[in-house]
Order: structure tokens, then sequence, then C-alpha cells
């Protein structure tokens, strides 16, 4: 069995010491699925410059999608290699 897919919390919950699942910690490690960013501590779509799209937080549903899809690329690219 793989690795647990691990999804980012769509708002930051603002404590000291970032939570694994923080948006803000997630998007310094490069963790964060492609298409998705912070802005004011919410995690919202961007488009390929950086700029959000909406204000609006992310829907769990297309970010769930979006991280299996990049999980998927993922592993194709260390089989190659």
């Amino acid at each position: 069995m793989g690795k647990a897919l691990k999804l980012p919390k769509t708002k930051c919950c603002v404590s000291k010491s970032r939570c694994d699942r923080c948006p803000i910690r997630m998007l310094k490690d490069g963790d964060l699925p492609s298409g998705y960013g912070v802005h004011k501590r919410v995690l919202v779509r961007v488009d390929p410059q950086g700029r959000p799209l909406s204000k609006k937080p992310a829907k769990k549903s297309e970010l769930a999608t979006a991280a299996k899809i990049q999980k998927k690329s993922g592993k194709k690219k260390s089989k190659a290699a």
C-alpha cells in the first residue's frame, strides 16, 4: 500500500507552529498541488502566472482530484528516472 494522500486545509489555522496540512507550509515545501496557491491564508486556484482566479476558497473535491493527478504523474516520472 502507498502513502496516504495529504490534502491541505482550505484555510490556515494561524497557529505559531504550523501543522502538516497548513497551506502556507505546503506551499513553501512544494507539496501543494499544481494550480493552487495561497492568498491571505486561504487556499485558492491560481492561473499559470500565479494570480488568483477567484477570492473564494478552493473546493475539497477539486483539490482531491488535482492532488491525485499530481501524485500519479509524480510516480511515472520517478520510474522513468
